[in-house]
């Protein structure tokens, strides 16, 4: 039922708190490929009406438009590549770096790439906060039409 399973990391430890998680799902449903995806922003971006914003996968034979947005880009596949080490699952660990918007880049990648599951931490913030800084795993949630495992920060209180 649930053969490939993304799983948003933005470097935060909120984000690595779905480790457990993603590993007790994965040995109750033996799925045969776990993707580990980071979003980077770009450093720069056009402001040409006509220009694609949509997001690239960048795989490590290529490199990025700017040395900028590369250094970003190895920082993120080296953190990739510390968090599959640790990650005990029995199918396959991708990894993934996309440069764009994190919620479009994330929607888009799932769509295209026949995700069953995204597992992602949510921060859980509300009222002005939320408004300010937005929620990736909110706006996931609203566009994806794989199901979404949210996992709330530890220590959360109840609230609304």
């Amino acid at each position: 039922m649930y053969q490939k399973i993304m799983v948003p990391m933005d470097g935060s430890e909120l984000a690595e708190c779905v480790i457990p998680h993603v590993t007790a799902v994965a040995d109750g449903l033996n799925p045969s490929n776990v993707v580990l995806v980071r979003v980077v922003e770009p450093y720069s971006v056009p402001y040409n009406d006509n220009v694609d914003l949509s997001f690239k996968v960048i795989e490590l034979e290529k490199k990025a438009e700017n040395s900028v947005d590369q250094q970003h880009f190895t920082e993120a596949a080296d953190y990739l590549d510390g968090i599959a080490a640790g990650l005990q699952v029995k199918g396959t660990v991708e990894k993934v770096v996309l440069l764009g918007k994190p919620a479009d880049a994330l929607v888009d990648y799932a769509a295209q790439h026949g995700v069953d599951l995204v597992v992602i931490s949510t921060h859980g913030r509300s009222g002005i906060k939320r408004w300010l800084r937005g929620s990736v795993a909110e706006r996931i949630l609203q566009s994806i039409c794989a199901p979404v495992f949210m996992v709330r920060a530890p220590g959360c209180t109840i609230g609304l």
